[in-house]
């Protein structure tokens, strides 16, 4: 399929696209309002640059390259754009007005055409994977830069990339940068035809994460208050539909030999909130509700994280982390976050989006895969009881992190002279 093809699909898609933002707009309500930025309806300032950062986990990762931007360059105008509602939260919080913010728009022809002659920006910095031909195409043949940043590209994705190599290969080979997470990802970008000067390892920006003293506070203080300083405390984060049962058969099992067990249950997506505290009192646990700011007492067996923000502080509370995911078919997520607090991280098999940093975590033992409730019960009883194994884990995982940081710098001095670029 060539991009004559893809975007002709896309307009035949439409209606299903508009019966898209109709379903999630139902489940959710952050899904309902802000459709005319999806189209590219609104009216947009120029920018110097305009940089991609999708969703939450991206825009994350993002947001330290960004202000050091920010910080450099204090003439530039700037445009962050995401996809999702969480994304957008996040932007809006770390840098307010000093950026514009929308939704990018669909990638229709005619909509990213009109956003891209509003917005004019000199350069496009796109996060991880987040590409699409038309806005490649486009922006590329406008003459504006562009550069892939904290890219990452599993054997699986490109794979499919091979596949639709008439569509892929041409967008690929129009990025001016790529800066690739791991050797392994630039190796995989090169033998689909990007030539090997455009491909730069930085490592990970996720390495760089900051954890603000305030958080971690607020974390104690928050397990101080549920009066479950010394009981154990795991957490699923970021858990999708298909893995709540096997989360609370897990919990089920470590209740048996841990009463005072307590799990921080956290859906990936707010649509679930609901559905998730259903299956936990269909399963007959004891349920606080974050969202309600119910009590947590000694006697309560669940919490609900049905608030959005919150993970990071969650895993500050826990002893122990399973990152979701990752027993379905959908890639997983970053489980750098529950190890730079010093948990022990558990994840499934299906976790090909993370597969380089789950291998330094898994290596240095400071995270087990599991493929079943059982085997999951099995390993938090195991690291509640035995506490050196729980510390060699613990250290591993803080280890691996502190030893990886230093993307940002690469990534800020490949920015600069993408910026150069005129």
């Amino acid at each position: 399929m060539n991009r004559f093809i893809y975007s002709a699909l896309l307009y035949l898609l439409l209606p299903l696209l508009i019966l898209y933002l109709a379903i999630r707009g139902f489940k959710s309500a952050d899904y309902r309002s802000r459709w005319s930025e999806r189209f590219s309806l609104v009216s947009l300032k120029k920018s110097d640059l305009l940089i991609h950062s999708v969703s939450m986990g991206e825009t994350l990762a993002a947001i330290p390259l960004i202000k050091q931007i920010q910080q450099a360059y204090p003439e530039l105008s700037i445009t962050v754009t995401t996809t999702s509602p969480t994304g957008s939260a996040e932007v809006l919080k770390a840098f307010g007005a000093s950026v514009q913010h929308c939704y990018l728009p669909f990638d229709l022809s005619v909509c990213v055409q009109r956003f891209l002659k509003q917005v004019s920006p000199k350069q496009i910095i796109i996060m991880e994977t987040e590409l699409w031909p038309n806005l490649v195409h486009h922006a590329s043949r406008s003459g504006i830069k562009l550069m892939l940043a904290n890219a990452r590209l599993s054997e699986k994705s490109a794979e499919k990339y091979r596949k639709q190599a008439r569509l892929s290969i041409p967008m690929l080979q129009r990025l001016d940068m790529i800066a690739a997470q791991s050797q392994q990802a630039a190796e995989r970008f090169i033998s689909l035809g990007v030539k090997a000067e455009k491909v730069h390892v930085t490592g990970s920006l996720k390495f760089d994460l900051t954890i603000a003293k305030e958080k971690v506070d607020l974390a104690k203080s928050l397990r101080l208050d549920w009066q479950r300083v010394a009981s154990p405390i795991w957490v699923a984060g970021s858990v999708h539909p298909g893995e709540f049962e096997a989360m609370l058969k897990a919990h089920q099992r470590l209740l048996m030999e841990k009463p005072d067990a307590l799990l921080i249950i956290v859906p990936r997506h707010p649509e679930q909130f609901n559905a998730a505290a259903q299956k936990v009192l269909d399963a007959g646990f004891n349920l606080s509700r974050r969202s309600l700011n119910d009590t947590v007492t000694p006697e309560t067996q669940v919490l609900l994280g049905d608030t959005m923000g919150e993970l990071l502080t969650f895993y500050g509370a826990a002893d122990q982390a399973f990152v979701g995911g990752t027993l379905i078919d959908n890639g997983g997520h970053n489980p750098l976050e529950p190890a730079a607090l010093g948990l022990p991280v558990y994840v499934g098999p299906q976790h090909w989006d993370f597969a380089e940093i789950t291998g330094l975590l898994k290596q240095a033992g400071a995270l087990k895969v599991i493929d079943s409730a059982d085997t999951l019960a099995e390993r938090l009883i195991a690291n509640f009881d035995d506490k050196a194994s729980y510390q060699l884990a613990s250290e591993a995982g803080l280890k691996v992190v502190d030893d990886n940081r230093g993307s940002l710098k690469h990534q800020f001095e490949l920015t600069k002279r993408l910026i150069a670029f005129e």
